[in-house]
């Protein structure tokens, strides 16, 4: 009696941690039709989950080199305003990747889908649901049809399924964080701007989540807030994001990757732009590093401030070139803060640099490697209690 009442307490955990995704469902490779070829590009339709009682296809692009493989492959998922993006699988399969971009949006290449999911806006994304309505969620559909489209890669025989990743842009790096706490599979995983936290500290808690009642307010954090599964990410991540994100800011983006128990990378920069890019090198080598056996970025430790002195310890596979302290003077709303940088000693394996005169209430330490590339130190925050 003992073991059946701890194996149902068991399964219900397992339940609530998996939110109100069947995990076991999803894992399986769904239907598809394919579509005509462009030169690596090919169109591919996906069974995707029910709609409102209605079965549901979703698109996307598969992007593969050439040769046999097996080859390594890549999961892009696109942020608001975005869709299936040919080019972005096309730059992933010349670099050897099969690569899958899907649409999120109930879209094809020619517009809305008879037999589309829900629409990705902001009306659809935050409506009120009972826990009957979460599956007819947008937020629910995209994780759903991300992990099913994952499911369908590793199924193609020409795909290393030990070697695959993720990674999305704004509403797509939501998801990532998502997706990345539910699905082990994954050897790598980047989100570029997107977080949880998003009901305390984000570009919709004022239309939308102070509109909500409390009840509505939290059952949509229960279920669709990343902070509910970052927690349970079982691989290297990289987190990309800029000082000044309009939707993304800095402290709901720092309780986010510190809620990941393995070590995390980040790549925050001072007013980096927020968009469908897909230059961002950083994600790229981090990539790579994982699932090839490219080179490492730069590994930063504990950042430390004594005297003045802020110091920080690095590793990195490639020598690291340059060095800077970004700060701000500012408080108020992240988005408005004006940063500043001043450069840092790089000497053997530590970095060191005073802090300025005027006093910082926010930095962090950024180093860049040879092959241009930069990864950062979290922020620290300053306090009325703290001293200098």
């Amino acid at each position: 009696m003992v073991s059946l009442i701890l194996l149902a307490a068991m399964t219900a955990c397992c339940a609530a941690q998996s939110g109100p995704w069947d995990m076991a469902a999803l894992r399986k490779a769904p239907s598809a039709t394919w579509g005509p070829t462009n030169g690596l590009v090919q169109e591919v339709y996906y069974q995707g989950q029910p709609f409102k009682g209605k079965s549901t296809r979703v698109f996307a692009y598969c992007g593969r080199p050439k040769g046999q493989g097996p080859f390594p492959a890549v999961v892009l998922i696109h942020g608001g305003g975005g869709k299936a993006f040919a080019s972005w699988a096309k730059q992933w399969a010349e670099r050897g990747y099969v690569a899958l971009a899907m649409d999120l949006t109930g879209s094809g290449p020619a517009g809305k889908l008879a037999d589309g999911g829900p629409s990705q806006s902001d009306e659809v994304i935050f409506c009120d649901f009972t826990g009957d309505e979460a599956r007819d969620m947008w937020s629910y559909h995209a994780v759903a049809d991300v992990i099913s489209g994952t499911s369908l890669l590793l199924s193609l025989p020409e795909v290393d399924a030990r070697r695959i990743a993720i990674t999305g842009i704004s509403w797509g790096g939501y998801l990532t964080c998502i997706v990345a706490g539910l699905d082990n599979r994954f050897k790598a995983a980047v989100p570029v701007y997107g977080c949880g936290f998003i009901s305390e500290n984000s570009h919709w808690v004022q239309p939308r989540f102070m509109k909500m009642s409390e009840e509505q307010r939290n059952r949509w954090v229960e279920n669709f807030d990343p902070s509910r599964y970052l927690k349970r990410v079982k691989c290297p991540m990289l987190f990309v994001n800029g000082t000044c994100d309009f939707a993304y800011p800095l402290d709901s983006y720092k309780k986010s990757y510190s809620l990941v128990r393995k070590p995390v990378t980040l790549a925050v920069q001072i007013n980096r732009p927020h968009g469908h890019i897909f230059s961002f090198r950083e994600v790229d080598a981090f990539i790579d590093s994982h699932v090839m056996g490219g080179k490492a970025l730069p590994k930063l430790g504990a950042m430390k401030t004594s005297d003045g002195i802020v110091r920080v310890n690095v590793s990195s596979p490639s020598p690291v070139t340059k060095a800077e302290l970004d700060y701000t003077t500012d408080s108020g709303p992240w988005q408005k803060r004006v940063w500043k940088r001043v450069p840092a000693e790089v000497n053997g394996k530590t970095v060191s640099v005073p802090l300025p005169r005027e006093r910082p209430l926010v930095y962090y330490i950024l180093v860049t490697d040879e092959r241009g590339l930069s990864v950062s130190t979290p922020h620290f925050e300053l306090q009325g209690k703290d001293k200098l």
